[in-house]
Formats: structure tokens, C-alpha cells, sequence
């Protein structure tokens, strides 16, 4: 009888412990947010001043400009919408990223990516009052992440609005210390302001 009752008990710890491993690993993968795109910046669009929302971050250098991070990005379908957004992207050719990543919102309105390079290529075609909307989309979907302020704090810098640049680059980095991104932008911030010349 004790060996039965011991037995039950064993059982029973083991299901107990296998059921908290089920729940962790889903609580981890719905906290594992993974849109199907650096910052700007890290996709952050990346590169785009960047986001970076899938487990293929790019490794980039600290000096590299925010838009090099999208570029680094390579989605699993070559042929999908967000991943010809950032071949666009990458070439420079924004309106075509635009077109593609607009498409892919439309499609997948919950993919962080297309958002984060739909908002990213808004910037570089200087439409950002339509870049300000996908940027609060992607905060719906994905909270204040700091690759997404990073984003947001290089559009302030392309915009010329010096000060909510800065604030969104100081709270993208008070999120994420050591982010190189974030720290490449506050440089760049600085050196706008001092020489008055705007990336390009």
C-alpha cells in the first residue's frame, strides 16, 4: 500500500512539473514577441534607425549607420512582402520598401517587422506624419521597445526636431544601456547639431 500511495505521489509530482513546463514555454513564447522584421535601427528597422523582432538580430558594429541594420535583416521567404521590403530597402529604392511593406501590414496588420520598415521607409521618403502612424502601431503590437524609440528618435533627426529626438534616444537608452544603435544615433544627434547637416 505504501508503495502504491508513493507511487501515485511520484506520478503526480511529475505531471505537476511537466504541466509547468508547458505553461512556461508558452508564457516564453507569447512573451518571445517574433514578427514575421531594425529598429530602424535593429530592423532596428532597423536600419532605419532600427528594430530588430525576430531571433535573427543582426550582429552589427557599434559605428554602423542605423539603416545598416534593416539591411542585415534577411527574411525566410526572399519572396515574401517584408522580406522585398528590405531588399528595397537595402538598395536605397524606398518606395518600392514602402509599397512592400505596406502590402505586408495589410496582409499581416499584426507583423512588428513590416511596421517597423513600413515606418522606416516612410522616414526616408519624408512622409512622416505616416511614418509617426506606423511607429504607434508597432507600440500597440510590441510596447515602447527600444529599438522602436530608436527608430522614432532618428525620424525626429531627420525631421530636425532636435528635442523629441532626444528624448526618444535617452528613454531608448535608459531601456537598453548598451545598445550601440541607440548610442550611434545620440552620436549622430550631436553631430547634426553642431554642423547643422542632416543624413541624408
Amino acid at each position: 500500500m505504501k508503495m502504491r500511495i508513493s507511487r501515485i505521489l511520484a506520478t503526480t509530482a511529475c505531471l505537476v512539473w511537466l504541466a509547468g513546463c508547458g505553461a512556461s514555454t508558452k508564457m516564453a513564447e507569447y512573451f518571445d514577441l517574433k514578427p514575421t522584421p531594425d529598429t530602424t535601427a535593429s530592423i532596428d528597422p532597423a536600419e532605419t534607425g532600427a528594430i530588430s523582432s525576430n531571433n535573427n538580430d543582426p550582429a552589427e558594429l557599434p559605428n554602423v549607420n542605423p539603416d545598416q541594420a534593416l539591411n542585415s535583416l534577411v527574411g525566410a521567404d526572399p519572396t515574401n512582402d517584408v522580406a522585398l521590403g528590405k531588399k528595397h530597402y537595402r538598395a536605397g529604392n524606398y518606395g518600392d520598401a514602402e509599397k512592400y511593406f505596406r502590402r505586408a501590414v495589410e496582409t499581416s496588420p499584426r507583423d512588428l517587422e513590416a511596421w517597423v520598415g513600413l515606418a522606416a521607409s516612410y522616414d526616408r521618403i519624408k512622409r512622416f506624419n505616416l511614418a509617426d502612424r506606423a511607429y504607434e502601431q508597432a507600440i500597440k503590437l510590441a510596447g515602447p521597445r527600444p529599438e522602436i524609440l530608436n527608430n522614432q528618435g532618428y525620424s525626429y533627426i531627420l525631421r530636425g526636431d532636435y528635442k523629441r529626438a532626444r528624448d526618444k534616444l535617452r528613454t531608448a537608452k535608459a531601456k537598453d544601456p548598451n545598445n550601440p544603435f541607440i548610442e550611434n544615433n545620440l552620436a549622430l544627434l550631436e553631430e547634426v547639431q553642431r554642423t547643422g547637416k542632416l543624413p541624408d
